[in-house]
């Protein structure tokens, strides 16, 4: 079985991690979250854009990748604060229906969890995203 990656940068740094991995039909995302891509700090303490800015960059991978976000089969939340749960889920529902509306009836399998850190101190939420493979899949690099 083959592996496609696709490299991940911030602040135009190569990060030592792939923003994704293409194997076996489906795609594996790094965690996304609220850190952007230009500066790679987080951008802001405000939770719903901290899920816009993670969301946009799912979306972006996946694009990337050759699939849309409609193929996305498998969200995972770690979540600094479970209280921020319910403004998360809202915040993602929110994107959903603007980017991808098949989601909101046909959503992914879903699983969220409390966790004591994640790698910036103010980052509040990480998700982790696997997809189908869409039609446009890059080309085999590893």
């Amino acid at each position: 079985m083959k592996k496609i990656t696709g490299d991940l940068y911030y602040a135009g740094k190569q990060q030592r991690f792939a923003q994704y991995v293409i194997a076996g039909g489906l795609i594996y995302l790094s965690g996304s979250s609220g850190r952007t891509i230009e500066t790679g700090e987080v951008s802001s303490d405000d939770i719903t854009e901290q899920v816009v800015v993670a969301y946009d960059k799912i979306r972006n991978a996946l694009t990337a990748a050759g699939a849309t976000m409609k193929e996305i089969i498998k969200v995972t939340i770690y979540l600094k604060d479970i209280n921020d749960y319910v403004a998360v889920k809202q915040a993602e529902w929110d994107y959903w229906t603007k980017y991808a509306p098949e989601l909101t009836i046909s959503p992914p399998c879903g699983t969220a969890m409390q966790i004591v850190s994640l790698s910036k101190p103010n980052m509040k939420v990480e998700f982790d995203v696997v997809a189908v493979a869409g039609d446009k899949t890059p080309a085999t690099n590893g």
